[in-house]
């Protein structure tokens, strides 16, 4: 059973644990260097329990600890417009958990939030998250190409959207 759950400052070690793996690494936005330590986590953490309405939820499988996922908001002409991203840890990769996860949260992003639209930027080489993204009704939108450089290496991005119904 997949839940989505508030941040809580007792998951951080195990969030800083299981996030900082270049297996999840390789397919996030770069931090200052693609590691991810107890101090962002912190940051994380605070930022997202200060928030009156949840963005970010940590992400739990049969009662434990697996990932990550929320929206981020975008502003003035964009306002209607969201992004979302995610990660489960790799031990738990496979089980259905990360499509899930997706539904659960666009489902509360669409009921939550004044926005008509979210969307996925996706890695040319993260085949497996496009995959759950397109099982849960998003449809790939563009391709920018050569627009992402990740470990001294240039890759297209994937746009996935979907629209509120």
């Amino acid at each position: 059973m997949i839940k989505l759950v508030h941040y809580d400052i007792q998951y951080l070690d195990e969030f800083v644990k299981f996030k900082n793996n270049p297996s999840i690494l390789n397919n996030k936005l770069d931090m200052p260097s693609n590691s991810y330590t107890r101090n962002d986590g912190i940051e994380l953490f605070q930022k997202n329990l200060d928030k009156i309405t949840a963005e970010r939820f940590l992400v739990f499988y049969n009662g434990n600890f697996c990932g990550d996922i929320g929206i981020t908001s975008k502003e003035n002409v964009y306002r209607f417009n969201a992004r979302i991203g995610y990660w489960v840890a790799e031990p738990f990769w496979g089980k259905g958990i990360t499509t899930e996860a997706i539904k659960l949260m666009t489902d509360y992003a669409f009921k939550t939030f004044d926005i008509t639209r979210i969307e996925a930027g996706v890695f040319e080489y993260n085949k497996a998250s496009m995959k759950v993204l397109e099982k849960n009704g998003y449809a790939l939108e563009c391709i920018h190409k050569k627009s992402v450089i990740k470990n001294n290496n240039v890759y297209d991005e994937y746009i996935w959207v979907k629209f509120k119904a």
